[in-house]
């Protein structure tokens, strides 16, 4: 599936058909991420933002996630930092607000690590291109 072209964020560079490639629903079909985009800003078209679509039902989720690039790169960097930090401790930038569900993140991680592994392989794969 493509994503919307008449809503506000205006798609540039799309990923179609995403659910297919939805790393932790691969091979399920089963994810309501429908499509990737960078584009315009749906609030200011002079920015550019990354967006996940999401179509959960019938209609284009107003749960759809629009971030400026600079963020979703700031996100990675977070979540790379913190996975790794499950054995080697919490970065110095990172407040842990609880112990106990931390673990809960740490136990995530593990179950899903070939998944993680995977894509973080490919994003580091995509950084060295860089």
């Amino acid at each position: 599936m493509s994503a919307p072209k008449h809503l506000r964020h205006k798609p540039i560079i799309e990923v179609s058909d995403y659910e297919q490639i939805d790393s932790h629903f691969y091979n399920r079909n089963t994810s309501d991420a429908k499509a990737l985009s960078i584009g315009k800003a749906q609030f200011d078209d002079t920015e550019i933002t990354a967006k996940v679509w999401r179509k959960p039902k019938k209609r284009w989720s107003p749960q759809s996630e629009e971030l400026p690039l600079h963020r979703v790169i700031d996100l990675a960097i977070f979540i790379i930092e913190n996975l790794k930090s499950s054995s080697q401790g919490i970065g110095e930038s990172t407040s842990v607000l609880s112990q106990s569900e931390l673990n809960k993140i740490e136990d995530f991680y593990k179950k899903n690590k070939s998944e993680f592994d995977t894509r973080i392989e490919e994003l580091r794969k995509a950084i060295n291109k860089f």
